[in-house]
């Protein structure tokens, strides 16, 4: 009866392939499979919640200004033929990879002093440290807005105390720049400190245990241990940040606006000027990919370079 079933009811059972039963059953036994499946979830959500304001954005950079008719790269053409449009570009790059740069440096050498503090007290050191970080960058911004500013500048205060003239922070275009700058390092280098606290953390101790034997010095196991240890740590960090870094919108606005005279302007603070202060929307959706390219070109050779060295390793 059991066999009438069977042959009657559908496919036998002993008909399917043990071998790829047993196929099956191997894939879904690897934790990359199941890390896979379990994220797949998330990963489409993330996936829609980027991909369609992007192709929206491409498609806003090919209307008119009245968002009615399509124009194709006209607004990427009246771009082109602006000054302001290239010095935005000019201080985008050099506002990020001048941030990137003193972030990178001031996070490794913070990262390195923590370190060398005793277990029991890094705990203290890290929270401290991570302040600037953990504060919403508006806010933060706002306070050294109040430093800077013209006519109550507690840094000028001190300087004029000290019988220096007081220096112009955000009326002078260079001074303005560096002011910008050197809040986006105040910002962002405790981001580095604690990802490569984390990376000298994975160093084994053995490998400067056998480099002191052979009597190399403090600079030899940087250069010859703990950078190629930190290398893959380092450029996927800095990646990262060059992307926050020219997509950053929040300290610039606040602090300078993007003044005096456009000088600070930032692909992110233009393209608000344009698009929603103007009226001009498309136009600073066109802006606003501009940027898409050279973190394309960035991400591209940080990346191959990463991979490079994970095949010869």
């Amino acid at each position: 009866m059991v066999d009438t079933v069977t042959k009657s009811g559908g496919a036998d059972v002993s008909s399917v392939n043990p071998h790829h039963r047993s196929s099956l059953k191997k894939l879904m036994q690897r934790k990359s499979t199941i890390a896979f499946l379990l994220t797949l979830p998330l990963i489409l959500i993330v996936a829609s919640l980027v991909i369609y304001p992007a192709f929206y954005a491409i498609h806003l950079a090919t209307l008119n200004k009245s968002m009615e008719r399509f124009v194709g790269f006209g607004n990427f053409t009246f771009l082109f033929k602006r000054e302001v449009f290239w010095m935005v570009v000019m201080q985008s790059c050099i506002f990020a990879i001048s941030a990137v740069f003193f972030k990178a440096l001031i996070g490794f050498f913070v990262a390195h002093f923590v370190h060398a503090i005793p277990t029991k007290g890094q705990r203290k050191w890290r929270g401290m440290l991570l302040v600037p970080w953990v504060i919403p960058p508006a806010m933060s911004t706002l306070a050294w807005f109040w430093l800077f500013d013209p006519s109550y500048s507690a840094v000028n205060w001190l300087l004029v105390g000290m019988g220096i003239d007081p220096i112009p922070f955000l009326g002078n275009p260079y001074w303005a720049r560096f002011s910008v700058i050197l809040v986006n390092v105040w910002f962002g280098a405790p981001f580095f400190m604690i990802m490569y606290l984390a990376a000298l953390k994975s160093v084994p101790d053995q490998l400067y245990e056998a480099a002191a034997i052979d009597g190399a010095n403090w600079w030899q196991r940087l250069w010859y241990i703990t950078l190629p240890m930190m290398r893959n740590i380092i450029s996927i960090t800095v990646m990262f940040s060059l992307i926050v870094t020219f997509a950053n919108f929040d300290i610039v606005r606040v602090l300078t606006a993007g003044g005096p005279i456009d000088s600070t302007h930032v692909f992110a603070t233009y393209s608000f000027l344009l698009g929603i202060q103007g009226g001009d929307i498309p136009l600073g959706a066109a802006v606003s990919l501009f940027m898409v390219p050279i973190l394309g070109i960035a991400a591209v050779f940080i990346l191959r370079d990463i991979t490079k060295r994970g095949g010869e390793a």
